[in-house]
């Protein structure tokens, strides 16, 4: 019985980074729209930077991916990680979730002034920083097993 369950780890790590992904990618695209409607219908240029936001939330399902490889690794050895999988997943799919919801912001504020496109990525990537910590320390975890 237990053998069937045995990718479930690997899958959740990939599985919930990649709904965080979705989500934030989401909530970004839909403030990208937004501001590009209010531009055009301002007759104000429109900045295809706002691409940049949108598409930041989606390396957070690169990390879960490397992660269920590593967690794959593991079960082809008989270790079944599916906690480590899981909080993993879930942390990484949460730190793209809530970088969408900054992105979204940053596409409002660009949209309106035009202006700030340095600042709002340093605070992408301050986000997306927590997702690097926690697929770093996880493949250092699944190391020791």
């Amino acid at each position: 019985m237990v053998e069937q369950f045995k990718d479930l780890g690997a899958i959740m790590a990939m599985a919930l980074s990649a709904v965080g992904s979705a989500a934030g990618a989401g909530v970004a695209g839909l403030a990208a729209i937004g501001a590009w409607k209010k531009n055009f219908s301002q007759n104000k240029p429109v900045s295809f930077m706002l691409v940049a936001f949108v598409g930041a939330p989606l390396t957070q399902t690169v990390y879960g991916m490397v992660v269920m490889n590593r967690i794959m690794d593991a079960v082809n050895k008989g270790i079944y990680l599916w906690g480590i999988g899981a909080f993993a997943g879930l942390a990484m799919g949460m730190s793209a979730y809530w970088q969408g919801k900054a992105a979204a912001v940053a596409c409002d504020a660009m949209g309106e002034t035009g202006k700030g496109f340095g600042n709002y990525i340093v605070v992408l990537g301050i986000i997306e920083t927590v997702a690097l910590f926690v697929m770093a320390l996880t493949l250092g975890i699944i190391e020791k097993f």
